[in-house]
């Protein structure tokens, strides 16, 4: 069969197609215009939707890949187009989020000359990305998008940069598909080392308080099945990170709830008395570890991990066992005894009943007052049969969305965790829509992240993306403003917040919104929103000096949790 000879940047295109990718986000610009004139023939097999800032293009893709297990793809042109992704693809890599970022550069003749929006993007890039490549000429490039491809998607996932040099675009070249399946030195999941299992199944099976952490280690490896078997089987209880919530179903009597400096007072307190801790499919960030001198100090610690270099990075294990965790619970599994852990599930009940009466209930029941974040956040979970996808923006609206919204199905938390990247929600909102278009997505963000990445309200405008947006309006950039009250005397530096009006913001988008103040409004309203068809904002007028609650200070112990503040 005869190559076809065709131009670098419509081999990009065909690439593109043979990895199955159907939506790309981006902004055209000079450096990458003739890969977005090749584009003007494919748009029937590959939809392109238009973001407002580039940024906005790989939190979209962030979004995109979140929710739907797939590789998001973005493409932008050189200079700032290239450096506006930093934030991006900085954020996919803690997050482990598979994306790949497609940015235009200059002709190679033209390198280290300082032309025209050239900027070394590869060097860069290295540091935040799994695997930055210069694309140099056409002949290389349906190896390059495969293996990128291949990269971004395998083992622990993660972004990949292609820096697409504007020769290479416009050569011609005989074009063949490829397919990268194998790289050598790169082994994305390790061989599962049954002596390991036998090893944790021994531990497992002797143990009396065992406790197992949930990371998003068990979302990204489709292993939701394989962990209830696995927490069913032993009866053992767990709790969930932040990215690893919808790992396992909210009302699963096994879940405990969630882990870390905002997490529920149990799962933090019973970490520092199970006697073997079990962390399945996460870091051991410091969020969720506190002071790690005295993290779970009295416990023997099993890692499933598919990444080795997790392995003893933050916390000393007794046992690693490596692989993908998939395969390696479901082996576990095979080997546990059917246990009853019923005193020790029970252990956790008083810790539930105080943080109740006297954190939750006054979250989600008050009698009077302005509007509270959490009442806002489980009422519109509720609303939405605790099926939604939520996405959230970083700040309080980030911890309150966490701790009240519940889950029913996987991949259903998409937040920016270990970046904390304010102005991920609405880019990685609109992603989430086209990811799973059968799904509502609800994005709750509060006025200072909004703002930060606020001009992609044109990109919902235009694609009619069915985001349904909850602004937790306070007047501050709340979550500092709680540290500044609680650990600087109430010295409140530059956190208040003078307000445009989101009304008529929205409305000059075209997005329906209406704005809630009194309580008494607040459920029709959230039905308005849910059952409006396309995109809308609710905003709600919400106590500006809100806490989130329980807290453990930073530095402390994570147990050593404050379940109230002096105000």
């Amino acid at each position: 069969m005869a190559k076809e000879r065709i131009t670098g940047a419509e081999a990009l295109m065909r690439s593109l197609e043979n990895e199955g990718v159907k939506t790309l986000f981006g902004y055209p610009g000079g450096a990458i215009m003739p890969v977005y004139d090749a584009l003007y023939d494919h748009k029937d097999t590959l939809y392109h939707v238009l973001v407002r800032h580039e940024q906005g293009a790989v939190h979209a893709a962030q979004g995109y890949a979140r929710v739907s297990g797939k590789v998001g793809c973005s493409i932008v042109t050189s200079g700032p187009g290239a450096t506006n992704t930093i934030t991006g693809i900085a954020d996919a890599m803690i997050d482990s989020t598979p994306v790949v970022v497609i940015c235009g550069q200059v002709g190679t003749s033209m390198l280290g000359t300082d032309a025209f929006q050239e900027v070394d993007v590869v060097g860069i890039t290295q540091p935040i990305s799994k695997w930055s490549y210069q694309i140099r000429r056409a002949e290389d490039i349906a190896w390059a998008v495969s293996r990128a491809f291949y990269i971004a998607k395998s083992g622990r996932p993660g972004p990949v940069v292609l820096d697409f040099a504007k020769n290479a675009q416009t050569a011609m070249v005989d074009y063949e598909p490829q397919q990268v399946d194998f790289i050598r030195s790169y082994n994305p999941v390790p061989e599962i080392d049954m002596d390991a299992v036998r090893q944790a199944a021994r531990m497992i099976n002797s143990s009396v308080k065992p406790f197992v952490l949930v990371g998003q280690g068990v979302e990204l490896g489709n292993a939701r099945q394989e962990l209830r078997a696995f927490l069913e089987k032993a009866q053992i209880p767990a709790g969930c990170t932040m990215l690893g919530l919808s790992a396992l179903p909210s009302d699963h009597p096994l879940n405990m709830g969630m882990l870390g400096m905002h997490g529920n007072l149990g799962p933090n307190v019973m970490t520092n008395q199970c006697d073997l801790l079990i962390a399945v499919g996460m870091r051991f960030d410091d969020r969720v570890t506190g002071n790690l001198k005295n993290y779970a100090k009295q416990a023997k610690v099993i890692h499933f991990e598919i990444d080795p270099s997790e392995i003893n990075k933050n916390v000393k294990v007794n046992l690693a066992v490596l692989g993908d965790c998939k395969q390696t619970l479901a082996a576990v599994t095979e080997l546990l005894e059917e246990t009853k852990h019923q005193s020790w599930i029970d252990g956790f009940k008083p810790y539930a009943e105080k943080e109740y009466n006297k954190v939750i209930k006054k979250a989600l029941e008050p009698s009077e007052g302005p509007l509270l974040m959490g009442e806002v956040v489980a009422k519109v979970s509720e609303a939405t049969n605790h099926e939604a996808v939520l996405v959230t923006d970083v700040g309080q609206n980030q911890l309150f969305g966490c701790r009240y919204f519940r889950f029913k199905k996987g991949r259903s938390t998409i937040t920016s965790g270990g970046c904390g990247t304010m102005g991920f929600g609405l880019p990685a909102a609109i992603g989430a829509t086209f990811g799973a278009p059968e799904r509502t997505v609800c994005m709750f963000c509060g006025d200072g992240g909004l703002q930060m990445t606020i001009q992609e309200l044109g990109t919902i405008m235009e694609q009619q993306a069915p985001v349904k947006i909850i602004l937790l309006n306070n007047n501050y950039l709340g979550n500092v403003r709680q540290w500044q009250a609680m650990f600087f005397n109430h010295r409140y530096s530059f956190t208040p917040m003078a307000n445009p009006d989101y009304e008529m913001i929205a409305k000059a988008y075209g997005i329906p919104v209406r704005t809630v103040i009194e309580r008494g409004d607040l459920n029709d309203a959230i039905q308005e929103m849910i059952t409006t068809d396309g995109p809308f904002l609710l905003q709600c007028a919400v106590m500006e000096e809100d806490n989130v609650l329980p807290m453990t200070p930073p530095g402390a112990d994570v147990d050593d949790m404050l379940l109230e503040v002096e105000n």
